[in-house]
């Protein structure tokens, strides 16, 4: 890839969906910066919970938003999530954290600080990006744009075998949290989920992370050497 130009790659979908393992592994094998939306939404979630600022208080997360340094730290194993300075890294995949983040990026005016954010970590290209809305809102322009999909059972199935819990309370839990954030993120007013105009909409219920990666690749390999 180095021979050729440097694409904005917009990875969107649900919760479950394979996103950051898509992201993270098409980033690695493309020698691009994998930029997760998702994790700095949790990161300001956090530093919300932390300050006991009301989840539902769109101007006081705003204002957190804009005083927040958030940073994504490529490693080895995925990014390195620094609030901060502090690296948050594991405190932001833990499922109140999670949580908070749903109900934290509703708000029109806390989105309006992040995608700023978003689309200068983004400015140069040579970035693969995923998250809710990268393809219709923080990168419209995009050369690439996929929108992944599966099954809700199969996402949370996922999600569990994510979380190495096969409890019937954690399976019911994970269940409902699914149904929940699919119904937040497909009405929210700012940014509903939805695949952008020109996306290739790929359903991943059926398919490996290898096999969904090998599709992205060419996808990406057409545009970037047409």
């Amino acid at each position: 890839m180095s021979e050729v130009r440097k694409l904005v790659i917009a990875i969107d979908g649900p919760a479950g969906s394979g996103k950051s393992t898509i992201a993270a592994r098409l980033a690695r094998k493309l020698g691009y910066i994998n930029l997760e939306s998702g994790a700095m939404y949790r990161a300001l979630a956090l530093k919300a919970m932390e300050q006991q600022a009301a989840l539902d208080d769109a101007e006081a997360l705003r204002q957190l938003a804009e005083k927040s340094v958030i940073q994504l730290e490529p490693s080895g194993d995925g990014n390195r999530v620094l609030l901060d300075g502090e690296d948050v890294s594991q405190r932001v995949r833990e499922p109140d954290v999670t949580a908070a983040a749903s109900q934290v990026s509703v708000h029109p005016a806390v989105r309006r600080v992040m995608v700023a954010r978003q689309r200068e970590l983004g400015a140069n290209g040579g970035v693969v990006m995923e998250g809710r809305d990268i393809g219709t809102a923080v990168f419209p322009n995009a050369e690439v744009k996929i929108f992944l999909d599966a099954d809700q059972k199969v996402r949370a199935e996922r999600r569990l075998l994510q979380n190495g819990s096969q409890s019937p309370e954690e399976a019911a839990r994970v269940h409902a949290e699914i149904a929940a954030r699919d119904e937040r993120d497909r009405t929210r007013v700012a940014s509903p989920l939805v695949p952008a105009a020109d996306a290739v909409v790929l359903d991943t219920t059926r398919k490996s992370a290898d096999e969904v990666v090998e599709e992205v690749e060419r996808i990406v390999k057409r545009v970037a050497s047409g």
